[in-house]
């Protein structure tokens, strides 16, 4: 990509930040390599002042400092220990941080649009999955398996924030996430879309690689604990479940999400 093919930063989102401004001076500050390096290099985030240490600085690659030359983004080089306040206590902040704003919103259309009908595609829809961290892991997991997106609705879910960019590793850049007003809707909305929504829960009948998964799936898992809601689990079109041993009752939601995505990788090869 040459500079002029390079598509300029993204605008503030239309509906007002969904993002966790918890530092004393308001803003988001993203922090460790990959999530400092992954929004550096994607074109929708915008980026409003890097922090970091001379080691930190001089580890990204040729590419991230050519874009900070660009958008005359000038470092502010720190000592780490003076770094620290501005991560959530006991994070590892390799000696970077990036203050950004909120990416755009997205809607299912969006996501539709950029699909071929023809070819697998399948987006992870998650109700009321409200942990960070696991919402993190999660988008890292659909990242590696190819998903088109991660659904959520816009409350009962985490903002937008450095702890999930953390645990995304860069992913929360790459892979789409679309906020929802209300979930049954959305999982309609699905349907019409040509999706067969299958939604993970440890009590059904069939298990998930013996379910024909088709070429456009929307996977569908429930929250920490609680599961799928009773709401959710009617605009499924099945119920699978994860063939595990007795050993343990359930595997945590960002665990259960990368099983099932790597089974439909799997069959999409």
């Amino acid at each position: 990509m040459t500079k002029s093919d390079r598509p300029q930063q993204g605008r503030r989102p239309k509906h007002g930040p969904r993002l966790e401004k918890s530092r004393p001076d308001g803003r988001l500050w993203l922090f460790g390599h990959h999530a400092v390096t992954a929004a550096l290099l994607n074109p929708r985030r915008m980026s409003r002042e890097l922090r970091c240490t001379r080691t930190a600085l001089e580890a990204l690659a040729p590419e991230v400092q050519e874009i900070l030359q660009e958008r005359r983004l000038v470092p502010v080089i720190m000592n780490g220990e003076a770094l620290t306040p501005l991560a959530p206590p006991g994070s590892v902040h390799q000696g970077i941080f990036l203050a950004v704003e909120p990416l755009d919103d997205l809607g299912l259309e969006d996501i539709d649009s950029a699909q071929d009908r023809d070819s697998p595609s399948l987006v992870v829809f998650l109700d009321q999955v409200t942990d960070p961290h696991n919402v993190g892991a999660i988008l890292r997991s659909a990242a590696a398996f190819g998903a088109a997106a991660v659904i959520t609705q816009d409350r009962h879910a985490p903002p937008e924030s450095a702890v999930i960019a953390k645990a995304a590793s860069g992913a929360l850049e790459t892979v789409p996430w679309v906020r929802v007003v209300n979930l049954s809707r959305a999982l309609d909305e699905l349907a019409e879309l040509g999706f067969w929504r299958i939604g993970l829960d440890g009590s059904a009948d069939k298990a998930l690689p013996a379910i024909d998964l088709g070429q456009r799936i929307a996977l569908v898992l429930g929250a920490e604990g609680a599961g799928l809601r009773h709401g959710t689990r009617e605009h499924c079109d099945v119920l699978a479940k994860l063939p595990i041993t007795s050993a343990v009752e359930s595997l945590n939601v960002s665990n259960a999400a990368a099983v099932a995505l790597y089974e439909f990788a799997r069959r999409s090869i």
